[in-house]
């Protein structure tokens, strides 16, 4: 099983299927680090492309990309600090817990969680590092299901009233676990 958790939490679509769509919009790191910036604030392409160092074109195909899966979309047009129009995109908070597809997908989908994560901790620096645990458990699929089924049951805790901390600092996370090779 794998799930994609962006960066908040929408109850009501707990743990569905992705669609082939959500799966091949999801399937590339530069995509879920522009999904990740635009569940924090509404950014326009430009500020995308900023934040991220990259080629204004590039960051709107990929934004376009997330738009037609609807995973994001264009908020109210604003002025900006030159006073000219910008258009800001926001998640749609269907990203959130998007399980495995249903369909099959390209093989390295799964690792653009990782590389995603990656790039965000680069940004972040060696010093936003909180936690950090690295395990090897010898676990039947029974064991693996309930280890799953009880790390997912903190992370709803949190989830559910994340709310409730929109105060505080964030903090990024990711839980990868994987058969080691033999």
């Amino acid at each position: 099983m794998w799930e994609f958790s962006i960066s908040g939490y929408a109850p009501a679509m707990r743990r569905r299927p992705a669609t082939a769509q959500e799966a091949k919009a999801l399937s590339h790191p530069l995509r879920l680090r522009v999904l990740r910036l635009c569940g924090q604030q509404e950014l326009t392409n430009k500020q995308l492309a900023d934040r991220l160092d990259r080629d204004p074109g590039t960051v709107l195909y990929h934004v376009r990309q997330l738009v037609r899966a609807g995973l994001l979309e264009q908020g109210p047009v604003r002025a900006g600090d030159s006073g000219a129009l910008e258009k800001p995109y926001r998640s749609t908070e269907r990203s959130w817990w998007l399980g495995a597809p249903e369909e099959e997908v390209e093989p390295d989908s799964p690792l653009a969680p990782v590389e995603a994560f990656q790039d965000e901790l680069r940004e972040a620096g060696a010093g936003s590092v909180r936690t950090v645990a690295r395990f090897s458990l010898h676990l039947s699929e029974e064991d693996l299901a309930e280890l799953d089924r009880r790390i997912g049951a903190v992370l709803d805790e949190y989830a559910d009233t994340e709310h409730q901390r929109l105060d505080r600092p964030v903090h990024g996370g990711i839980l990868v676990i994987h058969r080691m090779a033999e």
